[in-house]
């Protein structure tokens, strides 16, 4: 949120031959260069991994990949790879490799003239993440005279002893105000908007409660199935995959009080409050899934144990439906249902707002039905926006109701939006932690779903193509409700 500016630095991929560097990071370094944000004689890009590439293998790598992200100033883009991009083979990752990745850092740091101020982004598989921490600390480079930032992906724990662990683990060598633990959809515009909305427009703020609110409603359909992704998959599932991280922190937004003041520890107070007002998840108010093949167009699309690395009896969810309850004054009665699930129809994150239908019907001799309730979409995937939803009448006769929404898209209205990791990068350089996540919040997620993790639960199959299984449906509907999908 804030408008710092970058301070020179050196920004060290650990893992940096991997996808995440290629598709997501050096775009998002290029994209905060071509703005401005990161001058070149500022900030250094040092590649650390195993492979034996050397630097100009490393910067021919990185140019394809920046091409295939869509950039095609080629002489530009080349200059850039070769002034700011570095390289250094750590092997295996023992003692003696993080010493020379160390040795190496600081010998740049001297020919530039550079402050020791270095950001460490650890783009590993989580089980190798304790031991490079333990190699950078041993290597030297967790101290310097400058700041020093670390920065995580998920997954941050498989469940809450192991969190706890891990942050045991952490704080051991770095200070929380040292951690960046990314959640890439809190970096999304819309996300963020959605505190503007509330907080800068009283309208929407005063009815934002119990009083007028029925149920809300976050939804996160992807229409791909676990790809290439499959010996992942079966350790992780749905639960931990996407509902503990991503459905919760959207949870947590739309339901926080109003924060003391715009900065990283009064929002993270806020939404961790909301997290204990959770009462405990049973396994009756959650629903399990798995995706089957499907038959179309004389293509047969696989089932989650038909694809590669997946065991043929698997028992892991690809889709998962729960209902929380938020017990404190706000939200006291008002369901929050969360669904995530692979082989959707279409791909769509959004959250909706259900309102309370009026106390009197003056229409009720209309068909009840064509009598919707007032919603709020909020819209992540595919594009950005918000549209309200309300009733108006039709023209002529007889009388009747139709359902119109006035809308918001954000591209149309102000044009391309940053990338989420745009914003967490610029995050990470100025020191912001508004948009990261603490230890605090990370192992009371898991507190909350880990017991969902064990004991007896069933997976429904549901066809590939279909919006999950019926069970799920029945969840909703026990409570009176419906799933909502658009308006």
């Amino acid at each position: 949120m804030s408008q710092q500016q970058v301070e020179p630095h050196m920004f060290v991929i650990i893992g940096a031959t991997g996808d995440l560097t290629r598709r997501k990071l050096l775009p998002a370094l290029y994209h905060l260069r071509d703005q401005g944000i990161l001058e070149t004689r500022n900030t250094l890009i040092v590649g650390a991994a195993l492979p034996e590439m050397g630097e100009e293998g490393f910067r021919l790598w990185a140019f394809e990949g920046l091409q295939k992200a869509g950039w095609h100033n080629n002489t530009e883009l080349r200059a850039w790879c070769d002034e700011c991009l570095h390289y250094q083979t750590v092997h295996e990752g023992a003692v003696q490799d993080y010493e020379a990745l160390a040795g190496y850092i600081r010998r740049l740091e001297r020919t530039h003239n550079m402050p020791e101020n270095r950001v460490f982004y650890l783009a590993l598989p989580p089980d190798t993440v304790p031991i490079a921490i333990q190699r950078l600390d041993q290597a030297g480079l967790l101290k310097s005279r400058g700041w020093v930032r670390v920065v995580f992906e998920k997954p941050f724990g498989h469940d809450f002893h192991s969190a706890q662990h891990l942050n045991t683990t952490l704080h051991h060598y770095i200070d929380e105000s040292q951690i960046y633990r990314i959640d890439h959809y809190l970096g999304k515009e819309t996300v963020q908007n959605l505190l503007a909305f509330r907080f800068a427009n009283p309208i929407f703020e005063s009815l934002w409660n119990r009083d007028r609110i029925e149920n809300v409603q976050i939804t996160v359909a992807e229409d791909l199935g676990v790809e290439h992704r499959g010996a992942y998959y079966q350790q992780a599932g749905a639960l931990r995959d996407m509902v503990q991280n991503h459905l919760t922190q959207l949870m947590t937004v739309v339901a926080m009080e109003v924060p003391v003041s715009f900065d990283a520890g009064a929002i993270q107070s806020e939404k961790l409050k909301v997290l204990h007002s959770i009462a405990p998840i049973t396994h009756e108010d959650a629903v399990f899934g798995q995706y089957s093949s499907w038959q179309i167009a004389g293509q047969t699309i696989p089932g989650y144990r038909e694809e590669p690395g997946v065991p043929k009896d698997s028992d892991t969810e690809t889709y998962v439906a729960l209902k929380a309850e938020i017990q404190n004054w706000r939200w006291k009665g008002v369901p929050f249902y969360l669904r995530t699930g692979k082989r959707f129809p279409r791909k769509l994150t959004q959250v909706a707002v259900i309102f309370r239908e009026a106390p009197t019907q003056v229409f009720r001799s209309l068909d009840p039905g064509s009598i919707a309730s007032n919603k709020l979409l909020i819209t992540l995937q595919p594009s950005e926006g918000f549209s309200l939803c309300f009733s108006v009448k039709s023209p002529g006769r007889p009388f009747r109701l139709s359902d119109h929404a006035l809308q918001f898209d954000y591209q149309k209205s102000l044009g391309q939006l940053p990338e989420a990791y745009e914003t967490l990068l610029r995050d990470v350089m100025i020191g912001d932690q508004t948009l990261f996540v603490s230890a605090e919040f990370t192992e009371t997620a898991w507190r909350l779903y880990t017991p969902l993790l064990t004991g007896d639960r069933t997976v429904y199959p549901y066809t590939a193509g279909t919006w999950g299984p019926r069970e799920a449906d029945a969840l909703v509907e026990r409570y009176g409700h419906q799933w909502q999908l658009g308006w």
